[in-house]
C-alpha cells in the first residue's frame, strides 16, 4: 500500500488506483509507487487483469509541474529515466491493462492512459498532451505511444498544439475504445477486466507480448516473434487442458490453470 498509489485485488481483477488530491498530478513520489504497483501485479498470480484508475473524478492532470519547475537539466537527465519507467511499467504489465478514464487524463496522465491496452471514458474526460505549451514535450511515451495509436498525423496536431481531446474526438480517433457514462467508468472497465479473470494466462501474455513487440519490428521480425511464442504455449498446462476440452466438450468450456 503506497502513499498515493494502492493495488486492489478483487475477483482476480487487480486496480491500480491513484489517490493524490486534488488532481493526481504525478510526482517523482507517484512514479516510484506506479513502479512498485506495476510490478507488484506482475507477480501476484491471482491478479489475471488490471484496471488503472483515478477516481471518479479525474485521471491524472498531468506530471508535478511545481516540482519540476524547480529542476535543472542535469536534474531532468537523471530523472527522465524513471519517469518514463513509471509509465512503461504499466505497458509492460503482462495481462490486460485497461485505463478507466473520468475527467481529465493530460500530459503524463493521457501517457500513462495510452499504455493501457484499451480506454474507457467518461462522457466528460478529457485528453490531451500539453506539454508544448510549458515549452517541453511529452517525456513518458506520449510521442511515441500517441502515434502508434491514432497515426503520425493526428499526434502531431494533438502534441503541437497543446489542445485538449474531449470524450467524443477521442473515441472517433482511437485514443478511447469506449465512452460510457461518467458513472459507469470504472464498472465497465472493470467488466472488461473482469472476462480474464479464468482465462489462459499464459496464452494472454504471449498474444500481448506478440502484438507489443511486433509492432516495433518489421512484418517478418514480428511473425518469427510469433512463431516463437504459439510454439512455447504447446509446453503448458493450459494448452493441453484447452485442446483436451475442446475435442471432449465441445469450444468455450475448458477450465484453465495459467500453468
Amino acid at each position: 500500500m503506497g502513499e498515493f498509489v494502492n493495488l486492489e485485488v478483487t475477483d482476480g481483477v487487480g486496480t491500480i488506483r491513484l489517490d493524490r488530491p486534488k488532481m493526481n498530478a504525478i510526482s517523482l513520489a507517484v512514479q516510484a509507487e506506479l513502479r512498485a504497483a506495476a510490478a507488484e501485479a506482475t507477480e501476484r498470480d491471482d491478479v489475471r487483469a488490471v484496471v488503472v484508475w483515478g477516481g471518479g473524478s479525474v485521471f491524472a492532470a498531468g506530471n508535478d509541474v511545481k516540482e519540476m519547475a524547480g529542476m535543472s537539466y542535469a536534474d531532468m537527465v537523471a530523472a527522465s529515466g524513471p519517469l518514463q519507467g513509471a509509465v512503461t511499467a504499466i505497458a509492460q504489465i503482462p495481462k490486460p491493462v485497461v485505463a478507466a478514464v473520468n475527467g481529465y487524463a493530460l500530459g503524463g496522465g493521457c501517457e500513462l492512459a495510452l499504455a493501457a491496452d484499451i480506454r474507457v471514458a467518461g462522457e466528460k474526460a478529457v485528453f490531451g498532451q500539453p506539454e508544448v505549451l510549458l515549452g517541453i514535450i511529452p517525456g513518458a511515451g506520449g510521442t511515441q505511444r500517441l502515434a502508434r495509436l491514432v497515426g503520425p498525423a493526428k499526434a502531431k496536431d494533438i502534441i503541437f498544439s497543446g489542445r485538449f481531446v474531449k470524450a467524443d474526438e477521442a473515441l472517433a480517433i482511437g485514443l478511447a475504445d469506449q465512452v460510457v457514462p461518467d458513472a459507469e467508468v470504472y464498472e465497465t472497465a472493470h467488466a472488461w477486466a473482469a472476462q480474464f479473470s479464468s482465462a489462459a494466462a499464459l496464452a494472454l501474455r504471449a498474444a500481448k507480448e506478440s502484438i507489443d513487440r511486433g509492432l516495433e519490428v518489421d512484418l517478418g521480425t514480428g511473425l518469427e516473434i510469433e512463431r516463437q511464442q504459439f510454439a512455447a504455449l504447446f509446453a503448458t498446462d493450459d494448452r493441453t487442458a484447452g485442446m483436451t476440452s475442446f475435442v471432449e466438450n465441445g469450444p468455450g468450456k475448458a477450465t484453465f490453470s495459467g500453468r
